[in-house]
């Protein structure tokens, strides 16, 4: 980014009020990055951090063109946006990143596994569907996602039979979007490899992660992966800096990886935007995967993607069957529990399996990490007494 000869930073706007924008705050901060919000209710989490703000529906493109005026750059906070607005404020000289080319393989999954395939990036076996003859044609068991619009489980179902299978095309008829059927992976576990890469072509790789979910939301993340063969883990940054350079993709991508138990990495789902599976990098790398977007959008110098400790773990913080987890009345427990415990609060209300916050624990003993950070989520989710250590 060239210098203007001013003496304030140009306003990046931020489109979704969640968690992810709020982390956006902190780093923006320390940059002088002045954050315009656009939230889609009062008090949501980033609107409790971001002053400059504005309340609207992120689908309508005259509330998207009034948080960007005067706005050099637009990004997000989530992938929901319709792609035709994205291209209007384009036209209207405001750089949105990642740019509506990229972000359509995060918000379509049939449009991203056309283009992987053309990419000869290794995949499950896919086909979009549109009858269950399609389905059992297809073979069964298999997944089904809708194309657009699900995240954290939802939109996605296992399938065994024709009958499973209707309520697929059912919530895919009432969206408006169609179904994509994907081999049922045999895999040993989850992996997430995550880059930056800014408009001029620099790229930084974080290293790649082993993640486990719960309910078919992200519950632990392991960095960097424990026993990834230096090949694979070489393969699947690769993947990652190859998908972002052929996609152009401006900002943070998550490439989420299967490694099958024969050895094989495929690729699952691509995030372009700080992702869930990048949270350890808030106190585990040199730069954070927030302070690495916003530097990438606003197309300044990355920072360096380097682990500080040998290990991280990052677990999140889910409400549980009730609301009678602990959360801030928790801070005191596990502070003084932990004094290397880092906590992250979302300022979210209590509600089950909604995501509340996440604790990073880092060192060099796995087994402790793990410990820690896992007493720390179950303690603050109300799975723990009192009075326990």
């Amino acid at each position: 980014m060239s210098s203007t000869g001013s003496h304030r930073a140009p306003t990046l706007a931020v489109i979704g009020g969640g968690q992810l924008a709020r982390m956006m705050a902190q780093p923006a901060i320390a940059l002088g990055l002045p954050l315009r919000l656009l939230a889609e209710a009062e008090g949501v989490s980033a609107a409790q951090v971001i002053p400059d703000q504005l309340v609207g529906d992120h689908t309508d493109l005259a509330t998207l063109r009034r948080v960007t005026e005067g706005a050099r750059v637009v990004t997000f906070d989530h992938e929901h946006v319709p792609t035709a607005h994205l291209h209007a404020l384009e036209a209207d000289g405001v750089a949105v990143r990642p740019g509506p080319d990229a972000l359509v393989h995060a918000q379509d999954k049939a449009v991203m596994r056309r283009r992987l395939a053309e990419l000869d990036v290794p995949c499950p076996r896919n086909a979009v569907v549109t009858t269950t003859a399609d389905v059992e044609a297809f073979g069964m068991p298999c997944v089904l996602k809708t194309t657009r619009g699900g995240y954290d489980g939802k939109g996605v179902w296992v399938v065994r039979s024709a009958d499973e299978a209707q309520a697929a095309f059912d919530a895919a008829t009432a969206a408006g979007v169609e179904v994509l059927a994907e081999e049922l992976v045999d895999f040993r576990r989850e992996l997430s490899a995550l880059v930056a890469r800014s408009p001029s072509g620099q790229a930084a790789a974080y290293p790649v992660v082993a993640s486990t979910q719960l309910d078919g939301i992200c519950h632990e993340v392991v960095a960097p992966a424990p026993d990834l063969a230096p090949a694979l883990a070489g393969q699947a940054q690769e993947i990652a800096l190859r998908v972002a350079g052929a996609l152009d993709v401006t900002g943070i991508l998550a490439v989420e990886l299967f490694e099958t138990t024969d050895g094989r990495i495929l690729v699952n789902e691509l995030a372009m935007r700080p992702h869930n599976t990048g949270h350890w990098t808030q106190d585990g790398a040199v730069t954070s995967q927030f302070e690495n977007h916003l530097r990438a959008v606003m197309d300044l110098p990355l920072g360096s993607p380097a682990p500080r400790a040998r290990w991280t773990v990052m677990v999140n913080i889910l409400g549980g069957p009730t609301d009678s987890g602990h959360l801030y009345d928790g801070l005191p427990h596990a502070m003084a529990r932990d004094p290397h415990l880092r906590v992250h609060l979302y300022g979210k209300d209590l509600r089950p399996g909604r995501k509340v916050g996440h604790v990073n624990a880092y060192g060099d003993d796995l087994d402790d990490c793990l410990e820690r950070a896992r007493h720390a989520a179950a303690w603050f989710r109300g799975d723990l007494g009192d009075e326990s250590e």
